[in-house]
């Protein structure tokens, strides 16, 4: 959730997050994975933006991975590869304190290859120089302070200050969302006007994920329930038939999809099939 926030939050205020990366505000646009030939499973936190004189590469990473040094790599030579002119800025941006030492590595080396990237701990940053851009108010609460309640105060009130209601409400969720990383439910609430929230993009998004998900768990819940009545129905047959099973050949039912299952099921009505069920599922245990 909080990759997807600090992704719209890029892909929406470019500009500022220029402003902040490269010290002006050129126009980026966002470039697709895919011009990079990366795999969708691996472009979820990937944000790719792009400039005539530039391709800009941003992680924002919650916990230290292992592998991000490597990833980085890898994105460098995919992103020679597809534009060898273009120079390319790698950024990892991490959100929450950590004493892992994996937050400082800013290189990738391997016997005949050393690729470096850049690393930005927000936790270091000054809340001054984020409250600077619209777009990068929300990491303001991340940033280096000794009262994130007063913090998160002071970004609301610059976010009243935002004419443009759209922006507003989306700045409002964005800053609710990150700021769970330090503080308390209740407390956010307090500070932040629910009804803007509401109204933005991302709380919609997030509304939308949640449903999605439930859906799909309620999906999965199903068909599991589904699957353990049909093992349940022809377990009940089998012994019938063979009489009670062994654990080995119980534990190899159990483990059967629901496609085997049901295919079982139409084995014990076929006379011809029927007498070598016992002997396939105790080979099988």
């Amino acid at each position: 959730m909080y990759d997807n926030v600090c992704k719209f939050l890029v892909e929406t205020y470019s500009q500022d997050f220029a402003q902040w990366l490269l010290g002006e505000a050129i126009g980026l646009t966002q470039l697709s994975p895919s011009e990079l030939s990366v795999e969708p499973v691996r472009a979820d936190a990937l944000i790719l933006l792009t400039a005539q004189q530039l391709i800009l590469h941003l992680e924002f990473q919650t916990r230290p991975k292992p592998n991000i040094p490597y990833r980085m790599a890898e994105y460098r030579l995919r992103g020679y590869r597809r534009f060898p002119d273009k120079p390319m800025r790698q950024v990892v941006i991490y959100l929450k304190p950590t004493r892992s030492q994996r937050v400082q590595q800013t290189v990738f080396e391997i016997p005949g290859l050393r690729s470096e990237f850049e690393v930005i701990r927000l936790w270091e940053c000054s809340p001054d120089d984020l409250c600077q851009f619209p777009g990068l108010l929300p990491l303001a609460i991340l940033g280096q302070t000794t009262d994130q309640q007063q913090t998160l105060r002071r970004v609301a009130q610059q976010i009243d200050t935002l004419s443009d209601p759209v922006h507003k409400s989306n700045v409002t969720a964005a800053t609710a969302v990150l700021a769970g990383l330090v503080l308390e439910k209740v407390v956010i609430e307090h500070i932040l006007r629910e009804e803007i929230v509401k109204e933005s993009v991302i709380y919609q998004d997030i509304l939308s994920q949640g449903l999605q998900q439930g859906l799909q768990q309620g999906l999965q819940q199903g068909l599991q329930q589904g699957l353990q009545r049909e093992i349940a129905l022809v377990q009940r047959q089998l012994e019938r038939r063979f009489g009670k099973l062994s654990p080995g050949m119980e534990a190899r039912l159990r483990s059967l999809s629901i496609e085997q299952v049901e295919a079982l099921g139409e084995a014990l009505l076929d006379f011809t099939q029927v007498e070598a069920i016992p002997v396939w599922l105790d080979q099988n245990t």
